[in-house]
């Protein structure tokens, strides 16, 4: 059996799931299309959870949202690259509960983000970090539930965004560190450091 065929076999199973579950469409196409605004939550926590963990907490936390922005950005010449297809444009007849898209369908957007934002937390939070972890897997799966990727564009995805900002920090966070010490001792301290007890 090829890759192709599995990876046509997964989408399909999951689009018999979703078929077979009209009343879960509603919330699985918010979270799908706006799920974005959860991750952009977990990012703010995780920036005021940091004000109170010291100067490496705050770069991590720091460095998530930017760590995103990036893996975004090096997700669109590997998509373009690939050049693949959505599932609707291949597979005519099945059940797409989205707006569809023209773009590529490899690694999906979504996932990637979910990925970036995980892994960024987690370096702020290992708690937080299993949060968004757990959020990231449900948007990867939801993006096949709702018939707008394959399961391999998700898996993909997730791993980019991860990857790419682990591997980003690993190599900026002396610099990054350094500008939030620099930092603390200008007005904008309240941003980066919690109020201390008396």
């Amino acid at each position: 059996m090829s890759w192709d065929s599995i990876q046509r076999q997964g989408y399909l199973a999951v689009n018999d799931l979703s078929t077979d579950s009209p009343a879960l469409h509603g919330v699985m196409r918010l979270y799908a299309v706006d799920g974005v605004v959860l991750f952009a939550g977990l990012l703010l926590l995780g920036w005021w959870l940091a004000r109170s963990r010291g100067t490496g907490a705050m770069t991590a936390a720091l460095w998530a949202p930017l760590g995103v922005l990036l893996a975004v950005a090096v997700n669109q010449p590997v998509g373009n690259a690939f050049h693949e297809a959505r599932p609707y444009s291949v597979l005519p007849h099945v059940l797409v509960i989205v707006p569809r898209s023209h773009d590529f369908s490899f690694p999906s957007d979504h996932a990637v983000m979910a990925g970036a934002v995980a892994a960024g937390l987690w370096l702020v939070s290992r708690r937080l970090g299993l949060v968004a972890l757990a959020a990231a897997l449900l948007m990867a799966f939801d993006r096949v539930y709702v018939g707008a990727h394959f399961p391999l564009d998700v898996v993909a995805g997730l791993l980019l965004g991860a990857v790419v900002t682990l591997a980003a920090y690993r190599l900026l966070a002396p610099l990054l560190a350094r500008l939030v010490e620099r930092l603390s001792g200008t007005p904008l301290r309240p941003l980066l450091v919690g109020r201390e007890k008396a």
